[in-house]
This record gives C-alpha cells, structure tokens and sequence, in this order.
C-alpha cells in the first residue's frame, strides 16, 4: 500500500493553563489513511507555531490542504474567552500565516473591544479571489468541509470573499456571518457597515486632531467595499476626497474627486482610471498625497519604517486591519499625528455580523456600531492624551482587561 505525501489537515492545539505551562499536541487528520510523519520535521513545525503564542493564544492553529481542488488555507482561532470567534475568511495569492496571526489576534481584540460576546478567529485561503465563479464556489464549499467541526469558528467576509461566499458555506455547515439578505443576513459591504464605523470614528477623533471635519481633506488608500462606504459617508459630512487608490492606480485632485462617480465606476467593476478628471498616477503615490485624514482600507503593512516619513496628514483611521507596522505608528505618534487603530475604527463589519447572528435588524447594528465606536475611540484618545502611550496600547489594555475579567471564568485558561 503506498500512502500519500500529504497532510489534509494539520492541528496545532495551545491552552495556556498559566504563564509557565502550555499543552501541546498535534493532530492529524485523514479521511482515507494515517499519515506517517517524520517525528523532528513535525516538532519543528510546532515549535514554529507555539513561539507565537501567549497568554492569550493563538487557541487553535489549522492547516488545510486539498491537492486535487488546489485548496490550501489556514484557520486560526486565536482566543475564545469571550465566547466563539468570528473572523473573515481572506482569499488572495500572498497571504501567510504570519498574517493570519495577525489578523486573528486583531479579531480578538476587536471583538472584545466592541463588547461582543465573541472571540477572534480568522482564515486565509491561498489563490486568486478573482478566478472563475464555479471554480471559486468548488474552493470555497470543500474549504467550509474542511472546517465543519470546528463549532467555535464562526466565518465572515473579508477581502476575496463575500456574501455570496457565506452563502455557500452556510449551506455547508450551517453557519456563517455576512449572508445574503435573501437568507437572512445584513450583507454587510452593500450596505458598508464598516465604512459607516470608519466615518463615526473619524468624527470623534476631529476633535483630539484640532479641525474641523466640514471642508477637511481626506484620502482613501484602497477603494474598495470599505473604503468607497467611508468616503459616502465622510463626504456627506462635508469632507472633501482628494485622493483615492485602487490596484490599478492612484488618482489626486486637491479640488475634491466626485465620490458618486468613483463608486459608480467601482460599482460596475471599473477602475479608478476610468475617471474623467483628476491625476492620474501609481498607486503607491497615494501615499504623499497632503491631507487632514488618510484611511489604509486596503492590504496588511501598507505604511511601514522605511516610508512612514511620506506621510503628509493630521490623522490616520486604519480601515483596514493591521495596515500600519507598529514603528510606523510610534514615529507618527511621535509626530503628533493621531492613529485611531484598526480594531477601534473598523469594528463596525463584525459588530453587524454578531447582531446579524443573534437575528437583529439592520437598524440595531449601525446604531450599535456608532454607539461603540464613538466611545471607545474617545476614551482609547483619552487615554492616549492622558498617559502618552499610542492609542494602540491603550486600546489594548482597554481589550485586554474584557477578555482577562471573561478568561476568569473559564474551566482551562
């Protein structure tokens, strides 16, 4: 009998009982046959994996693989105190694990900044987002096989991803978050849940900034489900766009771009390009376009060490998740630029996915997410301005003390 060469499902389990113990396992997973592994090959990878836990997680860390569908992904459920993590299931060809770390821990925080009565968790899976519908769906259905008994993983739409996914996969498993309002759900980028938490978080941050949010300039770096949302919303606050960026280029226009017409272009699938008007140039000279405010709403570490000096703004509001490297955002704090961070000021597409869970309306969840998100982005400013440390650590702490007072609780932990 020959056996395969490789490993369908891998499982990293971590529970820190303390500070000085961890249980550690690993477990593999076959439909078919056991899977002979090489003992130091296999300690190796766990030691890769647990050097990245802390007190708080990452709880469970697995690895997917389906040679004949080419699915290859990544779920970590980083912290559960709270109760079970939601977190989006990203599709691009350059996602890592480090990233989807990162983005689980940002979940986790996240949500327990939010009040939420759930844990971070998030997914990536390996491959173009933009390949053929059917050949999508095939990736996306055997990926939500793959992570049917994994009950205390609730998944969401993220980049790649979106409705119409959660739709497929609650068809497989029975759960999902961000569904097609024919089935029940808030679809959370036609109605730009997020972006509509973006622009609440900026209105509360003008005030620490020193100007006025009316006749302000702002930049939206990706022009996407989140960014086109902030910046209807941003606009109807009287703010004026003067740059925005999409994959295929950058446009500027210190007189104001007309939003309607960037989102109606983006709204039928065209690029920013198509727009009659303004500069043309490449993307990544949306980067040292002036402004008041400039939103990340795009990829991971888009401003980092060596060009965080080229920004030229008041204000950064991450739209994204973990945009900005944590240097960038010392030196900017160090500038006196204020950094609202990711899990404060773009908590409002998970907060609509837990409302949308427990069977609340559309009308709950933006008045909920601007309810939150008006707080604690004044009381994480507060804070900063009261003690001098970043607004990202003293977000942290205000996460960190929820999902400590919930871990309490808790049997293992």
């Amino acid at each position: 009998m020959i056996l395969p060469t490789v490993t369908p499902r891998l499982v990293y389990l971590h529970k820190p009982l303390s500070r000085l113990i961890q249980l550690k396992a690993a477990i593999v997973r076959c439909t078919e046959s056991v899977i002979p592994l090489n003992p130091s090959s296999l300690e190796a990878q766990m030691d890769t994996v647990f050097d990245a836990a802390d007190t708080f997680g990452p709880a469970r860390v697995i690895h997917i693989h389906r040679p004949s569908l080419s699915l290859n992904a990544i779920v970590t459920i980083d912290n559960t105190a709270c109760g079970p993590a939601v977190g989006g299931v990203r599709m691009a060809s350059d996602v890592s694990f480090d990233e989807c770390l990162r983005l689980a821990r940002a979940m986790t925080w996240k949500n327990a900044a939010a009040g939420l009565p759930h844990g971070g968790g998030k997914s990536v899976i390996f491959g173009d987002p933009k390949r053929p519908t059917a050949e999508k769906e095939r990736v996306i259905r055997a990926f939500a096989q793959a992570i049917g008994d994994l009950h205390d993983y609730i998944p969401g739409p993220d980049m790649g991803t979106d409705e119409t996914c959660m739709g497929w996969i609650k068809d497989e498993i029975g759960r999902a978050v961000g569904l097609p309002s024919a089935l029940g759900g808030i679809p959370l980028d036609e109605i730009g849940a997020t972006g509509f938490g973006v622009a609440s978080c900026v209105d509360v941050a003008q005030n620490f900034a020193g100007f006025d949010l009316k006749g302000a300039r702002f930049v939206i770096q990706g022009f996407g489900a989140v960014g086109k949302h902030a910046a209807k919303f941003l606009s109807a606050k009287g703010a004026i766009l003067v740059g925005a960026s999409d994959t295929g280029g950058a446009l500027i226009d210190k007189n104001g771009l007309s939003v309607p017409e960037l989102v109606a272009l983006k709204d039928t699938g065209r690029p920013l390009f198509d727009y009659v008007g303004g500069e043309k140039v490449d993307r990544d000279s949306i980067i040292d376009v002036p402004c008041d405010i400039w939103i990340p709403a795009a990829r991971p570490d888009v401003i980092r060490a060596d060009n965080v000096a080229r920004l030229k703004t008041r204000m950064v509001v991450e739209g994204a998740n973990i945009p900005l490297s944590l240097d960038a955002e010392q030196a900017l704090h160090d500038r006196g630029v204020i950094v609202v961070p990711d899990f404060i000021a773009n908590a409002g597409g998970v907060i609509c996915a837990s409302i949308e869970y427990r069977g609340g309306t559309q009308r709950a969840a933006f008045d909920y997410i601007d309810e939150k998100i008006r707080s604690n982005t004044h009381n994480v400013l507060e804070e900063s301005r009261r003690t001098g440390v970043t607004p990202r650590v003293a977000a942290e702490a205000l996460a960190q003390e929820r999902v400590m007072t919930a871990t309490a609780t808790r049997r293992w932990r």
